[in-house]
Formats: C-alpha cells, structure tokens, sequence
C-alpha cells in the first residue's frame, strides 16, 4: 500500500494557538484565493467564492440554490427530506467557518454576505422543515448569526460611510436582534443580553473614540417621542439631503 503524504512540515510552521482564531489568505495552486483556518489537530482551507469546500452541489453555485429550485419544481407541499437535512447541515457549517475567517480578517462585506446566506437558508429550513425539533436545532445560532452580521455591517459602514453611519447601523440591527428576542419571550429584557451588551459596547466605543454624539436619526426619534413634530419634520429634511449627496 502507497503511503499517503503527511503535512507534518505545514503544521509546524504554522502552530495552533487555544487562545485565539489564526486564518490567513493565501494562494491556491492555481492562483486563486483561498482561506485557511488553523485547527487543533489540522488546517481547514475554504473558497473564497460560492460554497466554501468549492463543490457545485447538482450543478448549482450552493445547495441552498438547489434546494430553492427543487421547492420551486414541488410547489407547497416540498418537505426537506433527511438526506437533505444533512446536506443542509453541511452547508450551514461550511458558511459559519467562512464567516469567522472573513471576521478575523476584517472583510465585513463578505462576512454580511455569508450572513445573509445563513439566515436565508434558516428562513427557507423554517418553512420546509421535516419536524420542530430539526428547526429548533438551527434556530437556536440565529440570534448569533444576526450578531455577527449586525457587527460586521456596522464595521463596514465604518470604512465606506463613516462612524456615524456605523452607529446608525448598529441601532438598526439592536431593533432587528431586540424583535428576534420579543418573538420567543414577551419579557425579553435588552439589558440582560450579552449580545445586545456586546453591540451596546461597540456602539458606545464608536461614539468615544470617534467624537459621535447623537445622530440625525437618533435625533429624530427623539423629536418624535417628544412630540416636536417641527423639530422632526426638519431633521427629516436633512436626512433627505444627506441621502441624495451621498
């Protein structure tokens, strides 16, 4: 039998570390871009385009896409089957490796994109799923999945528009993760949140390190709660022009 070839020389090169996420870019053998996370007991390589293992599941860019045609061919009555359970399963791993490498690395509109395919394909498992348990064991990451995305949005908005943009943006998702929360327990309570605190941190850090007081959209939920309906109406007209300048 033909030995198979060891990575021992690749491993020490590059050492695992408990404490912290190691990824890197680098180049593929021919040329392209690929990631690689290390592992306790290896190295993990994923694409930087479409499905991270590079596979094309049925010809389709990822399995999510086919499983959109099969329920489209199946009409309502399409039911993940197990087999596609797994495969669904597969994909979701896949997805969230990617979207921590792409975190580490500062690429925050590709970990939004990944984000974003993640909690499609919840959606799409919510209304297919086999039974309410299998849907239970993805739905307990979305909040998770909505943290990251939320976090890497605002970090984002932070290079291409600027802080108070990243501010906005972080309010934004609280909304969207605070509605999430509201949906499972009427009694959520923000404060006692340690994602919410994590992205209340982020927010106020901004506005330090960055000088940002109240926005101008922060400004207008104030004038509206306070019932200063002028004071909104020109905050309103100033956000206009500030969105067609942009």
């Amino acid at each position: 039998m033909a030995r198979a070839i060891h990575i021992d020389h690749i491993l020490r090169k590059w050492p695992y570390d408990p404490t912290a996420v190691k990824v890197r870019l680098c180049r593929g053998a021919d040329g392209r871009d690929v990631l690689q996370m290390r592992l306790d007991m290896g190295i993990l390589q994923l694409e930087t385009q479409g499905r991270p293992d590079g596979t094309r599941p049925q010809g389709y860019e990822t399995y999510f896409d086919y499983l959109i045609g099969q329920s489209v061919a199946a009409g309502t009555s399409f039911t993940l089957d197990e087999e596609q359970c797994g495969e669904v399963d597969r994909e979701f791993v896949q997805f969230y490796h990617r979207r921590v490498c792409w975190l580490k690395l500062q690429c925050y509109r590709q970990a939004v994109e990944d984000a974003d395919h993640t909690l499609s394909l919840m959606d799409f498992c919510l209304r297919h799923a086999p039974d309410r348990e299998w849907t239970a064991s993805h739905e307990q990451y979305r909040p998770f999945v909505l943290f990251h995305r939320i976090q890497a949005s605002a970090l984002a908005e932070l290079e291409d528009q600027g802080p108070e943009a990243a501010v906005h943006e972080i309010n934004r998702g609280l909304h969207r993760l605070e509605q999430l929360f509201r949906q499972y327990d009427r009694d959520f309570r923000a404060e006692d949140d340690e994602l919410v605190q994590r992205l209340v941190q982020l927010r106020e850090s901004l506005r330090e390190v960055y000088g940002v007081g109240r926005t101008l959209q922060e400004q207008l939920a104030d004038a509206v709660a306070a019932e200063q309906y002028e004071r909104a109406a020109q905050l309103r007209d100033e956000l206009a022009r500030r969105e067609e300048n942009q």
